[in-house]
C-alpha cells in the first residue's frame, strides 16, 4: 500500500478528526497510487493517521475511512451500510424511506445512498467509491435485498473528482415509488424529481411545523413536492396555499395532497416566491404561519455575501406578510453559509421589515444525516422557527 505524507503540522485538524487531506497539504507519496486506490496517510514523520481513497487530480487529495478498515473493502461497506441502517431503524423504526448513506459521516467518503423502500438511489462523489461500485451493489442486493439500484448525480461534483458525468442504473430499472415519511404518503417519479427524488433533510423539521399550524392559514413557498405544507394539512391548518416556480413542483404537491385526502382548504400556485411575496406586501394579503425553503443562495465562498443578502431579501419579504403573533419558518441549504451568519440574515431581516421577532427553534438536518464535529463540511441545513411581532 502506498504511503501520503503529509507537511509538518498539517497533521492538526486530521488528528482532530476532520476526514480530507487537501492537495496543498501534501508533502509526498512513497509507491505507487492510482485514482481511487487506498493509501495509508501519515504524519511528517511517518506515524500513520488512517487510510483513505486517493485521487492526485482533485483538491481533496484523500478521504478517509474509518480506522476499522482491514484492506476489504466489502466487509468494510457492509459494516459500514448495516451500522447505518441499525442507527436509522432507532429513530425511524416506521419508516422504509431515508437517507442510508451520508457520505463522510457515515464513512463512506463521497458516497449518498437514499433509500426508498426496496429502491435505492445513489450520489457517487468519490474514485475511490465508484471504483468500488461492485462491492457496494453486491452489499446492498444480498443485505438489503436491494430491487432498484441507480445515480442521480449532480454532474458538478462528479466534474470536480474527474468522473464521467453520466447516470447509471446497475440493477432494477428507474421507476417511481409511493412513500412514507411516517404520516404523509408522497409519490416520488424518479426520472423527473429533483435530487435523489425526494428532500429528506427536512422530514424532522416537517413534523416540528406541526406544532404551530392548527386552525392557522399556512403558507409553504418553495414547496418542491409540498411537504411543510402537507403536514401542516395534516395537524389541521385552515388553509395552506402552495407556491413554487416549477410547475412540476406543483403539480407533485397537488398530487400528494389528493394521495393523501386532505380536507383542508387548499391553493395550488405555480409562481415566483419573490414576486409573490412582494405582491402580497403591495395587496396587505398575510399569514399566520409562511414557511420558506429556498433552494442554496451560495454556491462557493465567493458567492457568500450576495447569498446573504439574498436571505436577508427574502426573509424581509416573508416576515412583512406574517400576522401579529405569527410564525415564520426559515432555511438555508447553503453549505458555505455558517448558521450564525444565517440568523444574523434573519435578524437584519427583521429590522428592515420592522418587525420584532423570537427565535423559538433552531435545527439542522434530521437524523438520517449524522454530522462529523470535526467537519463542518458535514454540516450544511439551517432551519429556524420565528415568532413575529
Amino acid at each position: 500500500m502506498a504511503k501520503l505524507f503529509l507537511k509538518k503540522n498539517e497533521d492538526k485538524r486530521i488528528r482532530r478528526g476532520h476526514l480530507w487531506v487537501f492537495s496543498n497539504e501534501v508533502l509526498k507519496i512513497e509507491g505507487e497510487a492510482e485514482n481511487g486506490d487506498v493509501v495509508s496517510l501519515c504524519d511528517a514523520k511517518g506515524s500513520e493517521l488512517g487510510k483513505g481513497f486517493y485521487n492526485k487530480n482533485s483538491l481533496i487529495t484523500l478521504r478517509l475511512l474509518n480506522k476499522s478498515f482491514n484492506g476489504d473493502f466489502y466487509s468494510y461497506s457492509k459494516q459500514m451500510i448495516l451500522n447505518a441502517l441499525n442507527t436509522r431503524k432507532i429513530f425511524y423504526p416506521k419508516r422504509n424511506s431515508y437517507r442510508l448513506i451520508f457520505s463522510e459521516s457515515d464513512f463512506m467518503p463521497g458516497l449518498i445512498i437514499d433509500k426508498y423502500n426496496d429502491s435505492y438511489v445513489l450520489q457517487v462523489y468519490s474514485y475511490g467509491m465508484e471504483k468500488n461500485i461492485g462491492s457496494l451493489e453486491n452489499v446492498l442486493i444480498n443485505e438489503l435485498k436491494a430491487k432498484n439500484i441507480f445515480t442521480k448525480n449532480e454532474p458538478y461534483f462528479r466534474k470536480l473528482e474527474g468522473l464521467p458525468e453520466k447516470d447509471k442504473t446497475y440493477i432494477g430499472e428507474i421507476s417511481s415509488e409511493l412513500i412514507d415519511d411516517g404520516k404523509i404518503k408522497y409519490k416520488i417519479d424518479f426520472s423527473k424529481s429533483q435530487k435523489t427524488g425526494f428532500y429528506l433533510d427536512q422530514s424532522d423539521n416537517r413534523e416540528f411545523i406541526e406544532r404551530i399550524v392548527s386552525g392557522k392559514s399556512v403558507l409553504d413557498a418553495f414547496c418542491n413536492s409540498g411537504g411543510f405544507g402537507l403536514h401542516a394539512a395534516y395537524s389541521g391548518a385552515e388553509s395552506v396555499t402552495f407556491i413554487d416556480s416549477s410547475e412540476t413542483e406543483i403539480e407533485n404537491a397537488k398530487s400528494n395532497f389528493e394521495l393523501n385526502s386532505f380536507k383542508t382548504q387548499a391553493e395550488f400556485i405555480t409562481v415566483d416566491v419573490f414576486n409573490y411575496l412582494e405582491k402580497c406586501i403591495k395587496e396587505n394579503k398575510k399569514f399566520d404561519v409562511v414557511i420558506i425553503d429556498p433552494p442554496a443562495f451560495a454556491k462557493s465562498r465567493k458567492s457568500i455575501p450576495t447569498a446573504i443578502k439574498g436571505y436577508v431579501k427574502l426573509n424581509r419579504l416573508a416576515l412583512s406578510i406574517v400576522n401579529e403573533g405569527g410564525f415564520l419558518a426559515s432555511s438555508s441549504c447553503s453549505h458555505h453559509v455558517k448558521h450564525a451568519d444565517f440568523i444574523e440574515a434573519v435578524n437584519k431581516a427583521s429590522v428592515k421589515a420592522d418587525r420584532q421577532i423570537q427565535l423559538i427553534h433552531s435545527a439542522g438536518a434530521s437524523l438520517d444525516h449524522p454530522q462529523i464535529p470535526a467537519m463542518e463540511e458535514t454540516s450544511y441545513l439551517k432551519f429556524a422557527v420565528i415568532k413575529v411581532f
